[in-house]
C-alpha cells in the first residue's frame, strides 16, 4: 500500500510562509519517496523536466546496473596509471595496491551516504544540494562540482584521442605519426582528439536510458580487454619481468608515511567527484539495496583489481622491452598484429567512453540545467562541457605525477570532500534524512533560506575549504604553502574538509535550531 504524506516525510502537514499547504508526496512501503501525481508545481526557474523527480515507476537500476556502472568507470587509463604514480614516488607494487584499495573503501562511505538520497527521492545532485544550500546557493557546490567535471573530461578526452592517434599510427604508418604540427602536436593528433570528442557527444545525446545500456555491455568487455592485454604480455614475457622484485625505496618507516598520506588523499580525491553527484545516478535505483550493493561491489573491487593488472602487466613489459611501459595505449602499439591493434584501439575507446560520459559529462549537464533550468535541459548541459573541457586545456595536469597527485587530485578532493561533508551532516544529522520534494523544486518554501542562500552552509564552505586547501604546496603553489600555518593540514585535504565541514555545518544547524525554538 502507498501511503499519501502530506507535507513532511512521515506525516506531519505543515503550512509554508504564505498559509498554503506545501504540496503532498508519495512514501512508498519500501522507504522511496515520489511527488503526489495529482499535485502539480506551478511553473518557475527552478525546474525542468530532467531535474525533477524520477516517478518510482522509473527507478529500475538493479545491482548489475550500479556494478556494471563501476566496472565501466574504475577500468580506464588515468585509473591504470594510478599504481605507476605511486610506484613513481618511490613505493613498491604491494604498497600502491594497498592504497589505493584502501582509498576506495574510504570513499565508498560518503559514495553511499549521498547516494541514499538519490534512490530515497529520486533526485539529481543539484537538487538534493539544495536542502543544505538553498535553492539559489546550490549553485555554488554544482558549478565548483561541474568544473572538476569539465577539467576531467578534457583530461579523459585527451587520452582517448591520443589512443586513437597512437593505434591508428600503428595501422597507417609514419606519415600518420609525423604530420605536421599545430599548436604543438601532429594535425592528425587534433583530428584524433576531435573524432572521439564527437563520438561522446554521440551517445550522450541519447540521454540516461542510453548510457545505461552502453555500461551494460561495456563493463564485461572492457575486462575482456585488459585480461587479453594481460595474456598477449605474459606470452611474451614468458612470465612476469623483475617489476614485482623491486623493493620500495620508502620502506616502511617515516619516509613511507610521509608519502603515503597525501597519496592516500589524491587517491581518495580521484573518486571524490562521484561521492557528490552518485545521486545523479542511484536517482534511477530499484531500491537502496540495490545502489548499495552494486556500488559495495563495483568501486573498491574493481578498483584495487584494476591497479593490481596494472601492475602486472607493467611487470611484463618491463620483462619484454627491458623498462616498465606505464601506458596501456603505448604498451598496445608495440603489437606487431593488426587484429590486435585494431581489439586494442576499441577497448581504449569503450573504456574510455565509458568513465568519460559517466563521470564527466552527466554531472557538469544537471549542474548547468540546475543554474538556468529554463534555458539548458541535460543535453545542452552535456554539449556545454564538451566545449569547456575542450578550452582549458587540461591535460598537463598528468604530465607529473607530483602535480596530477599531489596538487590536482589534492587540491580537488579538499574542496569537494568540504561540500560532501555539508550534505552529509544536512541529511543524515540534521534532517535524518527526511526532505520535502515539492519545497526543492519551489522559492519560498522552507529550503529558500534567505534569498535562496543558506548562508551557513557557504560559510561552513569557506571555512572547511581554507582548511582543506589553504595550506597547498607544490607544483603551482609557494614551497611553504598558499598559508604556511595550515601547510601540514595539506597533505590530508579530503579527510580535513570533509570533517571540519561535517563538523561545523551540524554544529550551526543545530544551533539555529535551538534559536528558532525548533
Amino acid at each position: 500500500m502507498t501511503d499519501i504524506v502530506a507535507g513532511r516525510p512521515g506525516g506531519a502537514s505543515f503550512e509554508g510562509p504564505h498559509g498554503g499547504p506545501a504540496g503532498g508526496q508519495l512514501a512508498h512501503p519500501d522507504g522511496r519517496v515520489e511527488l503526489d501525481p495529482a499535485g502539480v508545481l506551478p511553473p518557475n526557474g527552478y525546474t525542468n523536466d530532467d531535474l525533477l523527480p524520477v516517478p518510482v515507476a522509473g527507478r529500475t537500476w538493479t545491482t548489475y546496473n550500479f556494478l556494471a556502472l563501476w566496472v565501466g568507470m574504475a577500468h580506464n587509463i588515468p585509473s591504470w596509471t594510478l599504481a605507476s604514480g605511486l610506484v613513481a614516488l618511490g613505493m613498491d607494487w604491494k604498497q600502491a595496491v594497498l592504497t589505493i584499495a584502501l582509498a576506495n573503501v574510504v570513499v565508498l562511505v560518503p559514495m553511499l551516504l549521498t547516494g541514499h538520497a538519490g534512490t530515497k527521492y529520486g533526485i539529481p545532485f543539484p537538487v538534493f544540494a539544495r536542502a543544505s544550500f538553498g535553492l539559489r546557493g546550490a549553485n555554488l557546490p554544482a558549478l565548483i562540482r561541474a568544473a572538476v567535471a569539465c577539467a576531467w573530461f578534457g583530461i579523459q578526452t585527451w587520452i582517448g584521442g591520443e589512443g586513437i592517434f597512437l593505434l591508428a599510427g600503428k595501422l597507417l604508418g609514419d606519415g600518420w605519426r609525423t604530420a605536421g604540427e599545430i599548436g604543438g602536436h601532429p594535425w592528425t593528433q587534433w583530428l584524433s582528439f576531435l573524432v572521439f570528442w564527437a563520438i561522446e557527444m554521440a551517445v550522450i545525446a541519447r540521454g540516461m536510458e542510453a548510457l545505461r545500456r552502453f555500461e551494460n555491455w561495456a563493463a564485461p568487455f572492457v575486462i575482456v580487454g585488459a585480461l587479453a592485454l594481460l595474456a598477449w604480455i605474459t606470452v611474451k614475457a614468458g612470465g612476469f619481468g623483475p617489476l614485482l622484485d623491486q623493493p620500495s625505496r620508502l620502506g616502511w618507516d617515516r619516509d613511507f608515511w610521509k608519502v603515503f598520506f597525501p597519496a592516500l588523499m589524491g587517491m581518495i580525491g580521484f573518486w571524490s567527484t562521484l561521492s557528490l553527484n552518485i545521486p545523479d545516478f542511484t536517482r534511477f535505483g530499484g531500491s537502496q539495496r540495490a545502489q548499495i550493493r552494486g556500488q559495495a561491489l563495483g568501486l573498491p573491487t574493481t578498483m584495487t583489481l584494476f591497479a593490481l593488472l596494472s601492475v602486472l602487466v607493467t611487470s611484463g613489459s618491463q620483462a619484454v622491452y627491458g623498462e616498465p611501459v606505464w601506458d596501456p595505449i603505448a604498451l598496445a602499439a608495440k603489437m606487431d598484429n593488426v587484429a590486435g591493434t585494431l581489439f586494442a584501439l576499441l577497448v581504449v575507446l569503450v573504456a574510455t567512453l565509458s568513465v568519460n560520459i559517466a563521470a564527466n559529462v552527466v554531472s557538469p549537464a544537471y549542474d548547468l540545467a540546475n543554474l538556468v533550468p529554463r534555458w539548458v535541459n541535460f543535453r545542452t548541459g552535456a554539449l556545454i562541457t564538451g566545449v569547456i573541457g575542450i578550452v582549458i586545456f587540461p591535460w598537463k595536469l598528468i604530465a607529473d605525477p607530483h602535480v596530477y597527485i599531489f596538487t590536482w587530485l589534492g587540491v580537488v578532493g579538499g574542496l569537494l570532500g568540504t561540500v560532501a561533508g555539508i550534505l552529509i551532516a544536512d541529511y543524515w544529522i540534521l534532517r535524518r534524512t527526511r526532505l520535502d520534494l515539492a519545497d526543492l523544486y519551489r522559492p519560498y518554501g522552507r529550503y529558500w533560506y534567505a534569498g535562496g542562500w543558506n548562508w551557513r552552509a557557504v560559510a561552513v564552505l569557506v571555512v572547511g575549504g581554507l582548511l582543506a586547501v589553504g595550506g597547498s604546496y607544490g607544483g603551482p603553489f609557494p614551497a611553504d604553502g598558499l598559508i604556511p600555518a595550515l601547510k601540514p593540514l595539506a597533505d590530508y585535504g579530503w579527510a580535513v574538509g570533509l570533517g571540519s565541514a561535517l563538523l561545523l555545518h551540524t554544529a550551526l544547524g543545530a544551533g539555529a535550531r535551538r534559536t528558532a525554538g525548533g
